[in-house]
């Protein structure tokens, strides 16, 4: 039986020393004794790499672990619905999120040390385009706070921030400056990518907890923040980076140089109905492969006159004749990027796709002046090869001299980042073009020349720092519980080391009808609390396990199921604006999550009672058993011989000195 080391003041409840032992001299010579040691298994929750790498913090084991089956819903509740709770908990986006999300969670997955990545991203649409099918709605707050709250800004970061806070039974009111809600998710990107009626029916969702809209309404100009301020009890700034930022280079003003931001903004408008023959596109993320994909698809006609000139469309003067793309015809487009092909931020399977549609695309190319003809057009983008690489967290771009040359132009658009319009708000400009925030997404502004935290004003997305849309959607969540403690009257804690939505023990004991009791870490002693059944450790807040704390040896190659995705020839992209991935089936969702491998969390897979040689570990009566109370030790039985240990998939067993 196993040992513990030192003289106890207290009787131990699971531990005591080897017969005939009393005292030791060095429990670190102790330790292993032959095919005994002073250390037995304890039950530690981890979170896994994928939710640890995705910004909005999804409980990507929980909802995998719930399609697979292992985890079962309550009483009368299909899988597919309480998987999509679980998931929409986190990002109320999941149908949008899964067709167009970048996916780190993916990059971030313990399986490509096996053969390949969980499709996370595509089990994820599966969801998504379940819960539109059946009309699933989120349930409204049992009881209303009174407190008012604004969201000023309607896209990702803004909506998840009012969703958050309408379930919280917040009164909230979303202020936009345009016609329709969405913000970079409906202007920002092509509706091949987002249909619009998918897009529509994530954010009716919202609106129908009771949140309130005020449209066309531009912060600084029509409302000013401190009128808004005085009206509500907290703001939530989700602004976002509408702004396109223009080319660093000579010639960048002229009237057919246009931002990526400017450019997509008319074609989701359906301002701008074609482009020029000749399209360059400079930037090399995933903005800039979505802008030269549209220019493929618009094309070019032949008669072009003044007022059908692109850029008078996508500046806002005019809209195209919807009746000239019937001439319309292929446009050559090249984007160009610093980086090479295969170093851009761009997604794999993008740079594919855009390949595929004949678009060229020139790596290790930089932007070094814009051509002009006589009446100040461009005709052409001159670009020079170089080197581009981080040091030091900063961009260094190394030209090669004598390596010049002109790519002919009728159309250049920049697609090299976004900026903040601080037009009205001018006073939030923390000097660099952003808004300062502390952990909590609280805004830090300079009051009498020394940054002080703004009681009721918190901020998320792009006006932060320009990144995903999934982070923009994790920054409204996070912000959203700053704001409900605010409004409480509660101190803003610190937020967790790895901030993630996870498994929640005892929300499992209330579905399965358990006696609930607090579960206090570390829990040592099956008699210690009603909650845990054995020693027991949640540090999903702190320890992210890797692949190494895992049995990679219990998972045997299973090829991924991969969603169905429609590539386009040079030929076919012109004028075809359908839709390209198509969601998984029921069964291909299921087999798919069934190779995701719960890392840091029991998936019951009974290695642990099978090769226990002291018959130690076994098995919880069903009575008593749910998710992550699978299993037990009797610890007056166990030798600590690591074999559970060892022989544990998800790394949920490690081993504890027994102290």
């Amino acid at each position: 039986m196993s040992t513990t080391p030192g003289p106890q003041e207290q009787k131990l409840t699971f531990r005591r020393y080897r017969d005939g032992d009393a005292k030791w001299d060095n429990w670190r010579d102790q330790i292993f004794q032959a095919s005994w040691s002073h250390k037995c298994p304890t039950y530690i929750q981890s979170t896994p790499p994928c939710q640890g790498s995705c910004p909005a913090g999804e409980d990507i084991r929980g909802y995998l672990n719930i399609v697979r089956g292992m985890e079962k819903p309550p009483a009368g509740l299909k899988w597919q619905e309480y998987a999509w709770r679980r998931l929409a908990g986190a990002n109320p986006f999941p149908s949008v999120m899964g067709r167009v999300c970048p996916a780190p969670c993916e990059s971030g997955c313990n399986r490509n040390q096996v053969e390949d990545f969980v499709g996370i991203n595509s089990v994820e649409h599966f969801l998504g385009e379940w819960a539109i099918e059946n009309k699933l709605g989120f349930p409204k707050p049992e009881a209303k706070t009174g407190r008012k709250v604004a969201v000023i800004g309607g896209g990702p970061a803004g909506l998840s921030a009012a969703f958050q806070l309408a379930r919280k039974g917040h009164e909230v009111t979303l202020f936009d400056e345009r016609a329709e809600l969405g913000g970079m998710m409906r202007y920002g990107i092509p509706g091949f990518r987002t249909p619009r009626p998918v897009l529509d029916a994530e954010i009716q969702r919202i609106l129908d907890l009771g949140v309130a809209t005020r449209m066309n309404t531009r912060i600084g100009r029509d409302i000013t923040l401190a009128q808004i301020r005085a009206e509500f009890d907290a703001v939530f700034l989700g602004l976002g980076a509408q702004s396109g930022r223009a080319l660093p280079v000579e010639g960048s003003d002229a009237p057919n140089v246009v931002t990526a931001t400017a450019f997509l903004k008319a074609f989701n408008d359906e301002r701008l109905q074609h482009v020029g023959k000749r399209v360059v596109v400079v930037g090399g993320g995933d903005t800039s492969i979505d802008v030269a994909t549209v220019a493929r698809r618009l094309g070019h006609i032949d008669a072009v006159h003044e007022s059908d000139r692109p850029e008078h469309a996508i500046t806002g003067f005019a809209a195209h004749d919807a009746a000239l793309i019937s001439k319309r015809h292929g446009a050559e487009v090249t984007l160009t990027s610093v980086f090479a092909v295969d170093k851009m931020q761009a997604s794999r399977h993008e740079v594919e796709h855009a390949l595929a549609e004949g678009i060229a695309i020139r790596g290790g190319m930089a932007p070094v002046k814009v051509v002009r003809d006589a009446s100040g057009r461009a005709t052409a983008l001159r670009v020079v090869r170089c080197e581009a690489k981080f040091v030091g967290g900063k961009l260094e771009i190394k030209n090669v001299p004598g390596t010049e040359e002109d790519i002919e132009a009728d159309l250049i658009v920049s697609a090299i980042g976004q900026a903040v319009d601080f037009a009205g708000l001018e006073v939030l400009d923390n000097g660099r073009g952003a808004v300062a925030a502390d952990k909590n997404y609280q805004v830090q502004a300079k009051v009498n020349g020394q940054m002080q935290a703004q009681s009721n004003l918190f901020c998320g997305g792009d006006v932060i720092r320009p990144h995903l849309l999934t982070t923009a959607i994790g920054h409204g969540a996070i912000a959203a519980d700053g704001i409900h403690r605010y409004l409480a009257g509660e101190a803003q804690d610190k937020r967790p080391k790895v901030d993630v939505h996870s498994f929640d023990l005892m929300r499992k004991m209330v579905e399965k009808g358990l006696k609930v009791t607090d579960i206090k870490e570390p829990l040592r002693g099956t008699d210690a609390s009603a909650g845990a059944v054995h020693n027991f450790d949640n540090r999903s807040d702190r320890y992210v396990i890797p692949h190494k704390e895992l049995f990679l040896g219990h998972f045997p190659f299973v090829a991924r199921q991969k969603r169905q995705i429609v590539t386009l020839s040079k030929e076919e992209a012109l004028a075809n604006f359908e839709e390209r991935m198509l969601p998984l089936l029921e069964a291909q969702a299921q087999a798919e999550a069934k190779r995701c491998m719960s890392c840091g969390l029991c998936f019951e897979c009974d290695n642990c009672v099978v090769y226990c040689p002291q018959t130690a570990v076994f098995k919880v009566k069903k009575s008593q058993s749910t998710t992550g109370r699978y299993v037990d030790t009797d610890y007056d039985k166990c030798i600590g011989c690591h074999i559970c240990k060892d022989v544990c998939p998800t790394g949920y067993i490690q081993m504890g000195l027994g102290e």
